[in-house]
Formats: structure tokens, C-alpha cells, sequence
């Protein structure tokens, strides 16, 4: 079976949905993947028109071929989604009618070894989800100081065991280079008490979590991104972000509060004087979740929180 046909979108229905869309909209899909959500956006246009942002130059190139019958309705840009406002400005796109950014790794980074995000496998030591960029996990793995790399696995990873997995990597490119993912799950494996590794979740689940999303800049990107994507928002234009772990989750979540109830004046103020000017209104206070169906047809989808609001 190809990639493509193992490829399920998460939360599509809900996404679709959410976003109200419109035949004559604008829409825009900051991380396109293999290009599941935009198809089920762009099957829905007329005289509208979509934007989808990847920085992965192969998603880029797969997501083209599936979305190529839809013309010029389409257009895709090899980009980061945290760039998404500039992005946008370039294109001489003055609003959208509705934003979406599903924050997991696609399906190909995972499932194609030779990408080096998985531990199931033994690969080249890489994690870039660009592969332009310049750091990979093999430069990090082998060059961060010891208390840095610590910290990432706790802050990035919530690894208990952090500072055992920081030396124990340290000490052993002493010796010599730490190249594939394989030396490196045997390196954390290591390091960890028997205990740990007889749980049900991978030993180096959590250490590569905290790596990929060092080597990519994940966090800030989700920070930049709120920051200043839901601005190209029209009013009544919804924004919608699937993050897959509680570090996303809350940024997300912290973003949209701080354009919904912002203003930090005093309680007992009979008016705002701090200039806040509510431009995000939340469109349920809860994250929707996958279903059950979803989750037994696509495990990955178990962790998914899409949270919505709307330009006010």
C-alpha cells in the first residue's frame, strides 16, 4: 500500500465543518502534508481560492499532485506555517476566510525510515522536517552541551529520566559520533532502570518528541503563528489548530485567550483603559476531540485537540 492511501487526515470532518466554507472564500492551509484537509477545502470552492504552506519540499510535491485537477484555485508555497501572515502579504492577500494548521508530523516523515523520525527503525539521524535547514538531530545530539540537552528532553519530552538520557548521549559521542536513530534508541535504552523499559510506551518515545521538536523550532513556530496568523483573519473568518501534545496545546490555547480576554485592567475598572481590543472569540471553550471510530480507524488521531475560534 503507498503512502498516500495510509494516510488518514485527522479530525477532516470536524476541520470542514468548523470552518464554514465558502464557495467564493479564500482559505488557507498552513501545513499541507499530503494534502488531505486542502482537497476536502478546495472540493468545495468555485470562484474561491487556496493557499497551502509546507515546509517539507516533498509534501509540497506530493500534495501538488493530488491537488493539480483543481487548477489555479490551489496555490502552494514551500514555507514555514509560522510565516504564514508574511506568506500571505506576498501573495498580495489582503484576508482569508478561514485558517487551518494541523501541528502533528505527517504520516511519510514517520512511516519513511529513512527520514530519521522514528525509532522503530535505524536511519541517518536527521528529524528536519525541511530539509534545507541547516541543524539536524545528528548536529544537536553531537554538539548541545550536556544541561542543554537535558533540559530539552524534560521541557520538550517530559522524560523523567532527562538527565541519565543527557549523559549517557554525551559520554558516548566521547567515543564517537552518534549517527542513526538506531544507536541512538540503544543509548537511551541505556540509560533508563529496567522499570521504565518494561512500560508500554517505547523508551525513546519522549526523547525523540524532545529532539524533533528542537531540531524544528516547533514551539516557536505554534507561538509566531498565533501571534500574528489570526490577524489576516476577515471578520467572521475561522481559525483552526489540531495540536497533538499539551507543550502545543497550550500555546494554542494561551493565544487565543490572550485576543479574547485580554484586556488587564482591574476588576472593579468601570471601563477598559488598557486599549485590549478583543479580536478572537473561542468557539467552544472545550478542544473537540477525535471520536472513537476515528482513533480505532487511525491511532495517531488519540492525542488530537482541534480548537477553534472565530475573528470577531
Amino acid at each position: 500500500m503507498s503512502q498516500e492511501a495510509k494516510h488518514v487526515s485527522v479530525l477532516l470532518h470536524e476541520c470542514i465543518d468548523n470552518l464554514n466554507i465558502r464557495p467564493d472564500g479564500v482559505y488557507l492551509d498552513g501545513t499541507l502534508g499530503l494534502g488531505g484537509h486542502s482537497f476536502e477545502i478546495a472540493s468545495r470552492l468555485t470562484t474561491g481560492r487556496l493557499i497551502g504552506i509546507d515546509r517539507d519540499p516533498t509534501a509540497i510535491e506530493r500534495a501538488g499532485a493530488r491537488l493539480a485537477p483543481f487548477g489555479d484555485r490551489v496555490s502552494l508555497v514551500h514555507g514555514n506555517f509560522a510565516d504564514a501572515a508574511e506568506i500571505l502579504s506576498s501573495l498580495e492577500i489582503g484576508g482569508v476566510d478561514g485558517m487551518l494548521f494541523d501541528l502533528g508530523v505527517s504520516s511519510p516523515q514517520l512511516d519513511e525510515v529513512q527520514r530519521g523520525f522514528s525509532y522503530m527503525g535505524d536511519a541517518p539521524l536527521d528529524m528536519r522536517m525541511d530539509s534545507t535547514e541547516s541543524l539536524s538531530a545528528c548536529e544537536l545530539v553531537n554538539t548541545w552541551p550536556e544541561e542543554r540537552l537535558s533540559r530539552i528532553l524534560w521541557d520538550y519530552g517530559e522524560e523523567r529520566y532527562a538527565r541519565r538520557i543527557a549523559r549517557a548521549i554525551t559520554e558516548a559521542r566521547e567515543l564517537r559520533p552518534i549517527e542513526t536513530t538506531k544507536e541512538l534508541v540503544q543509548i537511551i535504552k541505556s540509560a533508563m532502570p529496567a522499570a521504565a523499559l518494561r512500560e508500554k510506551q517505547h523508551p525513546a518515545k519522549r526523547s525523540f518528541q524532545a529532539i524533533r521538536i528542537a531540531v524544528n523550532d516547533e514551539l516557536g513556530a505554534v507561538a509566531r503563528m498565533m501571534e500574528t496568523a489570526p490577524d489576516c483573519l476577515r471578520p467572521g473568518g475561522r481559525l483552526c489548530v489540531i495540536s497533538f501534545h499539551s507543550l502545543e496545546d497550550r500555546i494554542v490555547k494561551q493565544g487565543i485567550a490572550a485576543r479574547e480576554n485580554g484586556c488587564t485592567c482591574p476588576r472593579e475598572a468601570p471601563i477598559c483603559t488598557c486599549g485590549f481590543v478583543r479580536t478572537l472569540r473561542s468557539v467552544s471553550r472545550k478542544p473537540i476531540l477525535p471520536s472513537e471510530e476515528e482513533i480505532a480507524d487511525n491511532p495517531r488521531a488519540r492525542s488530537a485537540k482541534l480548537r477553534v475560534a472565530e475573528r470577531v
